[in-house]
């Protein structure tokens, strides 16, 4: 007995081995969200008045809600949506792309997007001396992967123009020095260095404008931690805020406010430490809430039609407005 007793002894610790019990853990796959073994970046500090001194956008591009959100393409996005706060009921202003990034910038609506109804690049009749959240803010930097040259004004391979909106803003000064390629974004992050304001693009592949949204979210995956683990954001100072420019899909481009056109409804993912775990919203918001809410954040009036906006922070855990 005690032969087959160590025959059996041996197997089952085999067995326990090849399964992991006390052994080594699985190797991570594409698809295991970045989340897995981490602590939740949301939901560590009570929600409440909270103060944060630097807020980051991050827009990707083309996708309605139903496409990213519940997407079996989407396992980083998912994870992050678990672990912090989403807007389900978001709306993009209109289409195309441009006024969207002109609106949620500036606060312009209606008439005063004029210039902005196609995507046009920077120029001087694509272009306003409207006021825009880089001014208000006391600092910003926006940051453009793929883009040649500080505060180009062109399109250059996977770079966009359009989706790059401080060269259409005539009168705000410091562009070429504060409208930066992406790569400056990991030495502002590990020196704790961030700019009040900060805007990022993603290329149009990583911002799922030419590539599928499993490409956009893989790369989320591997830009977002660098966010998440930085000194700038651990301090507990720093809001991050994910959204798309305009769904697909629709037939108006009168979204602000419609609930019932799939090419206006648009995912929103609120990032803070504050913000509760898990955290959703019904509330009608959009990218004029998104812009009153960081003028609020950052302590400056709103703009245009941000005056009239929801603010978000309440309801994310961001603060009391």
């Amino acid at each position: 007995m005690s032969g087959r007793r160590a025959i059996l002894v041996f197997a089952v610790a085999t067995l326990l081995s090849g399964c992991g019990g006390q052994g080594k853990t699985a190797t991570p796959t594409s698809s295991t969200p970045a989340t897995v073994g981490k602590p939740s970046p949301c939901g560590h500090r009570s929600p409440g008045p909270a103060s944060y001194s630097h807020v980051i956008w991050l827009w990707m591009e083309n996708q309605s809600y139903d496409q990213v959100v519940g997407s079996s393409s989407d396992p980083y996005l998912a994870s992050l949506a678990r672990a912090c706060g989403l807007a389900t009921n978001y709306h993009n202003i209109t289409h195309p792309s441009l006024p969207n990034y002109i609106a949620a910038t500036s606060g312009l609506g209606g008439a005063d997007l004029g210039p902005f109804t196609t995507d046009c690049n920077p120029s001087a009749s694509c272009s306003t001396d409207a006021t825009s959240i880089f001014a208000q803010a006391s600092s910003w930097r926006a940051y453009e992967e793929s883009m040649p040259t500080a505060c180009d004004r062109q399109d250059s391979g996977d770079y966009a123009a359009r989706h790059n909106p401080p060269p259409y803003y005539r009168s705000l000064a410091g562009c070429p020095r504060r409208d930066v390629p992406l790569t400056r974004l990991t030495g502002d992050l590990n020196t704790n260095s961030l700019p009040a304001f900060s805007f990022i693009t993603p290329n149009l592949c990583h911002d799922t404008h030419d590539c599928p949204v499993s490409a956009g979210d893989r790369w989320l995956a591997t830009e977002v931690p660098r966010i998440l683990d930085s000194p700038s954001y651990r301090v507990g100072h720093t809001v991050l805020f994910i959204t798309w420019d305009e769904g697909e899909g629709g037939s108006t481009s009168d979204c602000a406010a419609n609930e019932g056109d799939v090419g206006c409804h648009v995912a929103a993912l609120v990032v803070s430490p504050s913000t509760p775990a898990g955290q959703r919203s019904g509330k009608p918001f959009n990218h004029y809430s998104l812009l009153r809410t960081t003028e609020d954040l950052l302590g400056v009036p709103p703009l245009g039609e941000a005056a009239g906006a929801t603010s978000m922070a309440h309801v994310f855990g961001l603060g009391s407005q």
